[in-house]
């Protein structure tokens, strides 16, 4: 499989959020997010990349198929940058660009998109005057009960890209699988100076 990669940004992101909107639903069911969602609430969701300056939209494609995404904005322009405890990390609100989702089918992962996403949004967030490049991971419990046996951990990945896991939560709200009410989670904030 040959993937090429194509980047939005502005108004052409709309373009490709039905698309982010299907992966998101679909991807995130699995371990860790184990998330119940719909493709017409993440539509919903996602308008804000279309909508704001300085949002990306990265698009993996299989020939016609997109089979993954990735997205990224501002972080003072997300709608959860007021929950990030950006004084206990000694970082300055409009310094940070912040990587969202990366959501990629199963097939084809371990075939670069990951490091794609990240090289993408990073040149990018430079581009912009950026100097801090940060995500959120979703944590759960290791006896979960929704856990797969042996599931592959992206951590190590994280930090070969120059990340760094601090001590500083985000907390976000969403229904689990097994479950019939949204419940909080904690999502632990990484960052890389670029």
């Amino acid at each position: 499989m040959n993937l090429t990669f194509e980047t939005s940004t502005g108004a052409k992101v709309g373009a490709a959020l039905d698309d982010l909107a299907r992966l998101r639903a679909e991807v995130f069911r699995a371990w860790p997010y184990l998330y119940d969602g719909d493709p017409g609430e993440e539509a919903d969701y996602l308008r804000s990349y279309r909508d704001t300056p300085g949002a990306i939209l990265v698009a993996a494609r299989d020939g016609n198929h997109t089979v993954g995404c990735a997205t990224g904005m501002p972080l003072a322009c997300h709608e959860d940058a007021q929950d990030v405890p950006l004084d206990k990390l000694g970082l300055s609100m409009d310094a940070v660009f912040y990587c969202a989702e990366s959501v990629l089918l199963p097939g084809y992962r371990g075939q670069g998109a990951g490091h794609a996403f990240f090289d993408i949004r990073e040149a990018h967030a430079r581009e912009l005057g950026y100097t801090i490049s940060m995500f959120c991971g979703v944590e759960r419990p290791d006896h979960h009960p929704l856990r797969p046996e042996g599931p592959r951990s992206l951590i190590p990945f994280w930090e070969r890209r120059g990340y760094v896991g601090t001590e500083a939560f985000i907390h976000m709200t969403w229904t689990d699988l097994d479950r019939d009410t949204p419940t909080e989670k904690p999502l632990r904030v990484w960052v890389k100076h670029l």
